[in-house]
């Protein structure tokens, strides 16, 4: 049974600075393992698209999307190989900053107290709407061309928005206990290395070291849903993606993601995303495909 490390991360140095801020071209491969760091993370993709793991859960994510995390929070972004761009890199920008720093923007700044007072900051993490994540990218990109003061201006502008926000859906919750970190931590990544091929529940079960029964009721308890709904709801995200960003066949496609029938697969997307696979395409596909 193998087991992955959450990594502590640090961030770099910000002596001679209120915040860090990154707008970053990388190779898909030196993007950070399984990570938390004490900081606050809001993190923008501009170019790429893979499998993203905040707290408990594990989700696909795009280009456009904007995601804050919230400090101590284990997380990764795994993007897709295919998703890089003709030099090989992903691309995105992200701004971390530690939580006394709000606090003491908000005992220096009565305005912003005003704005924020009152307020629960999340201790998940959320994922924002279109709407909210546009204007994110707008202000990042205001940050990616400022110098040091106008920057820390957009940062100030910055925090009521993404505080005060409520349009966005939580994208992870945290696992308060050690050895359910761990566990969780475990099948989620079961899942995304085997998904392509039928999961019995005695392999997933030896993974973390129960028996069936045992995994079964934890799995429910913990998720809400059995494992093979959880599976399943992997699989047809990660088609979503697929049939977004890629011109590969719906009946490829199917297989790719680890269903055997097609016909079970195109009833199955349908039934969860209120439209057929083709359907969905047409709708949600790119217009900057290469």
């Amino acid at each position: 049974m193998t087991e992955e490390v959450i990594i502590p991360y640090e961030l770099p140095e910000t002596e001679d600075h209120s915040f860090f801020f990154v707008n970053q071209r990388i190779d898909a491969r030196m993007e950070a393992k399984l990570h938390r760091h004490d900081a606050w993370e809001l993190y923008y993709v501009m170019h790429g698209h893979g499998t993203r793991m905040a707290g408990d859960t594990l989700q696909p994510f795009s280009a456009g999307d904007a995601v804050l995390i919230p400090p101590s929070m284990h997380h990764y972004w795994e993007y897709a190989s295919a998703s890089v761009d003709g030099e090989g890199c992903v691309h995105y920008l992200m701004v971390a900053f530690s939580h006394s720093f709000v606090v003491q923007c908000m005992e220096s700044f009565p305005e912003l107290r005003n704005r924020l007072s009152g307020l629960s900051f999340p201790v998940e993490a959320w994922k924002f709407g279109p709407e909210s994540s546009r204007m994110i990218r707008k202000v990042l990109l205001r940050m990616n061309d400022a110098d040091e003061l106008d920057r820390l201006c957009e940062m100030l502008r910055l925090l009521p928005f993404i505080f005060a926000s409520s349009d966005h859906t939580v994208a992870g919750k945290p696992i308060y206990v050690d050895k359910e970190v761990r566990r969780m931590q475990q099948i989620c990544t079961y899942v995304m290395a085997h998904y392509v091929h039928a999961i019995t529940l005695e392999e997933i079960a030896a993974e973390t070291g129960m028996n069936r029964s045992a995994f079964c009721s934890y799995f429910k308890r913990h998720k809400g849903m059995t494992f093979s709904q959880f599976v399943t709801r992997y699989r047809l995200s990660t088609a979503c993606e697929l049939l977004k960003h890629s011109r590969k066949q719906v009946s490829e496609i199917c297989f790719l993601v680890g269903f055997n029938d097609l016909p079970h697969f195109v009833r199955t997307f349908t039934k969860v995303e209120g439209m057929s696979p083709s359907k969905y395409r047409k709708q949600y596909r790119q217009e900057d495909l290469p």
